[in-house]
């Protein structure tokens, strides 16, 4: 309760008696202003302090939610590894897995933002993908795309096949080609293939998935393939054309087994014994044909 007038004065004119201090200009009404200036109540100084942390703290948030909304805009930088006559292993920033077959490119962000995680693919490619099944993973790989939330899986797609081939080791994915509108569920030991010049996907059973991604050990197995599926695969692998002349052979199954370190010749020299065809090189390109021309 804040003193009266008259009770103030009282009690200075007793304080300037008692100690002989000059009563002079310090009146009631002066000395209860210096007083209020002087003397600050407990609950007055927690006031200022939550006050003060309160302007600290929305300072805090605000730069954080800056920063948020700086790092929501900012754009990824986008970038590509190629491999020429060797293999090369990425490790994806979700910390996938990919091996990238010879003449092969992969093209990814330096972080993966939103609710996808997408890459571009060129050539062939074997993920081990990290599971995150708020964030699908897809692979682009023109003309199909295929997703997955955790798995691996082989991808061969050059572009001068006439097929883009999608073999599931383990888990499961999902193969779409949105130009058609198609979309394939993949089981392990199944395939999805799309055919460039007929538009079409469709689904294959395969015996030995295994065998699928035999090229990350720099193998070659060929489990009883046709003829034109050993010619496509060493044709990537070698960056080599390689034709076949003869129709009949094209469908001649074989099969046969390439350690690392052997040559175009040393491997063809061994499947024309076994393929009943004889091959020669005109300029840049292998020709191969029946024995019988």
């Amino acid at each position: 309760m804040k003193p009266t007038h008259d009770h103030l004065e009282e009690m200075l004119d007793k304080l300037a008696a008692s100690t002989r201090s000059p009563r002079g200009s310090y009146s009631a009404a002066e000395s209860w202003k210096l007083l209020e200036k002087r003397v600050v109540s407990p609950r007055t100084k927690r006031l200022k302090l939550f006050r003060l942390a309160g302007g600290i703290a929305a300072s805090v948030l605000l730069c954080l939610a800056s920063w948020f909304i700086y790092d929501c805009r900012k754009l990824a930088t986008m970038q590509t590894v190629s491999t020429g006559a060797t293999l090369s292993v990425v490790t994806l920033p979700d910390q996938t897995k990919v091996t990238l077959n010879r003449y092969s490119s992969l093209t990814y962000p330096d972080r993966f933002k939103g609710d996808r995680r997408v890459v571009q693919l060129l050539g062939e490619a074997y993920f081990e993908v990290e599971k995150d099944a708020r964030h699908p993973f897809i692979v682009k790989a023109e003309p199909v795309e295929i997703e997955v939330l955790g798995t691996h899986f082989n991808v061969e797609a050059y572009p001068a096949d006439s097929e883009v081939r999608t073999t599931l080791l383990e888990g499961s994915v999902a193969v779409s080609a949105p130009a058609v509108s198609s979309r394939i569920t993949l089981s392990p030991g199944e395939s999805a293939i799309y055919d460039r010049a007929d538009k079409t996907l469709r689904e294959e059973k395969t015996e030995r998935n295994d065998t699928a991604a035999g090229w990350r050990d720099g193998h070659f197995h060929f489990d009883y393939l046709p003829l034109r599926e050993i010619v496509r695969e060493l044709s990537n692998a070698f960056q080599m054309e390689i034709r076949i002349t003869d129709k009949d052979i094209k469908d001649f199954r074989i099969r046969a087994h390439f350690t690392q370190g052997e040559s175009l010749d040393q491997i063809l020299d061994l499947l024309q014994s076994a393929g009943n065809f004889s091959y020669k090189k005109v300029n840049d390109t292998i020709v191969i044909h029946s024995k019988l021309d």
